[in-house]
């Protein structure tokens, strides 16, 4: 299993960037997916996930900004970042499950427990500037 992060960038407020994570040993669509944000000096925070059939949830600090995605034929999963802001200056890290995301969680519009994520990419630095 391997998943590899691309996209990262510095962009100014208000800009775009769009993170992509290329899988290998498994197929995407059929475990939970996340993009996950890390801050030096804070705790990992999820971002976004999406289940097998295709349903996102969102961390409320990123709702009606980002949108994540998956290409099953290119078994790659994408984060569009749109009105960044400097908060969302952080290193990214795409994850998998080794099963789907928790349906009570889904149900709920939370994030699936990070500790169900075992597999992990490298990340991809994304800053942004004021």
């Amino acid at each position: 299993v391997q998943l590899v992060e691309s996209g990262g960038g510095s962009v100014q407020t208000g800009g775009s960037l769009r993170l992509s994570c290329a899988a290998s040993g498994f197929a995407i669509s059929t475990v939970c997916m996340a993009w996950f944000r890390q801050t030096s000096g804070r705790e990992l925070e999820g971002a976004a996930t999406i289940d097998s059939e295709g349903t996102s949830v969102y961390a409320d600090s990123v709702k009606g900004r980002f949108t994540i995605s998956r290409d099953s034929a290119k078994n790659t999963l994408s984060l569009q970042m749109n009105n960044l802001v400097p908060e969302d200056t952080a290193m990214y890290y795409c994850a998998a499950a080794e099963d789907d995301c928790m349906v009570a969680a889904q149900a709920l519009g939370i994030m699936t427990p990070v500790h169900l994520f075992h597999n992990w990419g490298q990340g991809t630095q994304v800053t942004v500037s004021s």
